[in-house]
């Protein structure tokens, strides 16, 4: 039976993946933690096992593996790419100190461990339209540089003491749960809360800037199949490709458009922003991952937006 421990729990993932993750594996075998409580998350706190964990305190951290018997670890506790930029030495110190930390819990607990990479571990010298698995990795940012360093660190577990890690390079990802915490594919979240309250928003991102996105549920999806995938067909294991959809702005407000017509868009681009953005790729190649463990992203752009405005309708009560 898997025992899960997920950190990160009450983040933008970490909220939907606890939720999903107690209905497939049970309540009391999914233990939620974070590194302070959070009030507005009170009800998937108590919906299960919870614990306080910052994961730069390992002796709290390999308490709490003990004490519930994990055997599968979810390391979710990251800075993200432009919040990481007004405090690099703190985004290192949880993107990478960090992860050491669980790395070698996971080696000393024999833990699975699955940790998600980014679109960001890529940089302006990677090819920008259907980026290959496996290309050249020069980000520039310090968000960046964890991942593509975390993607290493992750590798050489594997080969080394054979820790059973996994991992997905995520794209932007857009939910209606809960508000994103500093990225900068986060306007493609904020743009549907404020086309119901205001019919207009303005873009932090430039027109024309085209960015890889998913809709929540597929990387709840993504990260559960990956989990559950055959160890013996995983080639890329710790870094792979996954993407549902490439759009930039002007398409999101068409996209908008189809269910409030009078929707409008405006700019005004954040210079550090639309950096970290240009530096990223346009699109990805996600063929590894379909092959080696049958990835497939069930929402497009219209499918997403249809039910992004229908549920935050009934969560604004609109």
């Amino acid at each position: 039976m898997r025992k899960i421990l997920i950190t990160g729990a009450l983040g933008q993932i970490g909220t939907e993946l606890t939720t999903e993750m107690r209905k497939v594996y049970g309540l009391n075998n999914v233990v939620a933690s974070n590194r302070r409580i959070k009030k507005e998350h009170e009800q998937l706190i108590e919906s299960g096992p919870f614990e306080v964990i910052d994961i730069n305190d390992p002796v709290t951290l390999a308490a709490a593996v003990d004490k519930h018997k994990i055997n599968t670890i979810v390391n979710l506790a990251a800075i993200l790419s432009a919040t990481g930029e007004k405090d690099p030495n703190q985004c290192w110190n949880i993107n990478m100190n960090g992860l050491y930390n669980v790395l070698e819990i996971a080696r000393e607990k024999n833990c699975m461990l699955f940790t998600p990479s980014s679109i960001a571990a890529f940089g302006p010298s990677t090819p920008k339209d259907k980026t290959p698995q496996d290309t050249i990795q020069r980000p520039t940012t310090m968000y960046g540089v964890t991942k593509a360093a975390g993607e290493l660190l992750c590798d050489y577990y594997f080969k080394k003491f054979g820790v059973d890690t996994r991992g997905v390079r995520f794209p932007g990802l857009i939910s209606y749960k809960t508000l994103p915490g500093g990225g900068t594919t986060d306007y493609a979240v904020h743009i549907y809360y404020e086309a119901l309250q205001k019919q207009k928003y303005v873009s932090f991102i430039q027109k024309g800037t085209y960015m890889d996105m998913m809709y929540m549920p597929d990387a709840i999806n993504a990260i559960i199949d990956l989990i559950e995938a055959d160890s013996s067909k995983l080639k890329h294991r710790n870094a792979f490709n996954v993407t549902a959809m490439s759009f930039e702005p002007e398409m999101i407000a068409a996209s908008i458009r189809k269910f409030i017509p009078d929707f409008e868009l405006n700019y005004d681009v954040d210079p550090i922003r639309q950096e970290i953005a240009n530096s990223w790729p346009d699109s990805l190649d996600d063929s590894a991952a379909r092959e080696e463990w049958g990835w497939n992203p069930k929402y497009d752009l219209d499918a997403m937006t249809k039910d992004m405005l229908e549920k935050l309708k009934t969560k604004l009560n609109i």
